[in-house]
């Protein structure tokens, strides 16, 4: 173990901001070339940048190979505050800019799925409307990855399906979530399936079915179990487990399979005649839907105006039938 020690003024009169931002990019990357590009930086110079850090502290950070380059544990750890200096440092330009110009920034939104299909995508087109200069980036993911992100700075605002105040997760997280409309949980399939036009089903007939069920780290999963033993029943045998839009919305269009949608998902779906609903009322509400910010900083006026818009778009929301 070095006797070497490093001080505040140390830090603050040699350590260069640059070095970090490259450090930030080669930890998420795993990668000096992918960094480079990222960075718009020749890989000589990234590879220079982290020597020089590496020399500053005294310590390697990556050991190298052949196909890309491995932290160590010293660059797990510096990682862990780089990454909130390096959103500090992006909150800092925002607010700058926005002072300056007014029509500048950058919010950085995690989206679930029940945000995805409809309130995100207008929320964000009033937003680029009125304010053109604002850049947004959108990351989608299970809320147990976008809330930690969330609360280290990584992401801005998550939208989707809030938590149940039971998942200590998020509210283990230094997290504000606010509720926007309660959303139903609808039964679809695709319009050519023979449950299609039935008008009266109920569980029990409905176990042999294929069924696209919320995968097992989804909150959601719990209130779909719950559900089906409700009616003394467990899970479905045939079922896939999926969080994809996408995915789910190809497989009812190419097979015979059930899946659980929330109603704005559906919806457009529903209105072009690519999913039929079935008369299913056990699976009751999605739950709430809203947006989760950090509790412990301000937002950015980025931020704001998309939580501004956010609350536009419910307001006038139609109440589904």
């Amino acid at each position: 173990m070095s006797n070497f020690r490093l001080t505040p003024n140390a830090l603050g009169h040699k350590l260069k901001l640059h070095q970090l931002q490259v450090f930030e990019r080669v930890l998420e990357r795993r990668s000096l070339s992918r960094a480079a590009n990222e960075l718009n930086l020749t890989q000589p110079s990234v590879t220079k940048a982290i020597y020089e850090l590496e020399k500053f502290v005294g310590a390697p950070l990556f050991e190298r190979s052949n196909r890309g380059v491995v932290p160590t544990e010293l660059a797990h750890l510096l990682g862990r505050r780089v990454k909130t200096l390096m959103a500090e440092l992006r909150y800092m330009t925002d607010e700058l800019n926005a002072a300056l110009t007014g029509e500048s920034g950058h919010v950085i939104v995690g989206t679930l799925i029940a945000a995805s299909a409809k309130l995100l995508p207008e929320a964000i087109s009033l937003l680029m409307r009125d304010h053109p200069g604002i850049r947004v980036t959108i990351s989608e993911g299970p809320s147990s990855q976008l809330f930690p992100a969330l609360a280290t700075g990584d992401l801005d605002i998550v939208v989707g399906r809030l938590p149940e105040r039971d998942i200590a997760l998020s509210y283990a997280l230094p997290l504000t979530h606010h509720t926007l409309y309660e959303e139903p949980l609808l039964a679809v399939v695709g319009a050519h399936h023979p449950l299609a036009r039935e008008e009266q089903l109920d569980l029990p007939r409905l176990m042999d079915q294929l069924w696209i069920l919320p995968s097992a780290e989804s909150p959601l999963r719990t209130a779909v179990e719950q559900t089906f033993h409700r009616s003394s029943l467990g899970l479905p045998a045939r079922h896939i487990e999926s969080l994809s839009l996408l995915t789910n919305l190809g497989i009812l269009l190419r097979g015979e399979a059930i899946a659980l949608m929330p109603q704005d998902a559906a919806q457009q779906f529903l209105d072009h005649g690519l999913l039929a609903r079935l008369p299913l009322a056990e699976f009751g509400l999605f739950g709430r839907v809203g947006y989760s910010v950090r509790s412990n900083r301000t937002p950015t006026p980025a931020s704001q105006h998309l939580v501004d818009y956010l609350h536009a778009v419910a307001a006038g929301r139609t109440a589904p039938p």
